[in-house]
């Protein structure tokens, strides 16, 4: 997906669900200190919003590398992501 179309899809899933629980909590929950121990009170509050897979998709689309996006971690979504190229060679 490209940048754009993954803003796009975040955007218009937004205005659908209305503001997720990121937009309503201080920044410092989902951009933790490396070793910080907010990642799995951001990861559990990720897991019941309604935006998780576009937020996911516009971090993958834009090669996020940091913070907490649809509930993965940066290495957590490089993991993803390289999955993703091996598994398209494959096919």
């Amino acid at each position: 997906m490209r940048p754009d179309q993954a803003f796009t899809a975040l955007a218009e899933a937004i205005k659908f669900h209305g503001a997720p629980v990121c937009q309503e909590i201080d920044g410092e929950l989902w951009f933790p200190e490396i070793g910080g121990g907010h990642v799995a009170e951001a990861k559990k509050l990720c897991q019941e919003c309604p935006v998780k897979n576009e937020c996911l998709q516009f971090a993958l689309a834009n090669d996020e590398q940091y913070g907490i996006w649809g509930g993965l971690s940066v290495r957590e979504r490089m993991r993803l992501k390289s999955k993703g190229r091996t598994t398209s060679r494959r096919q």
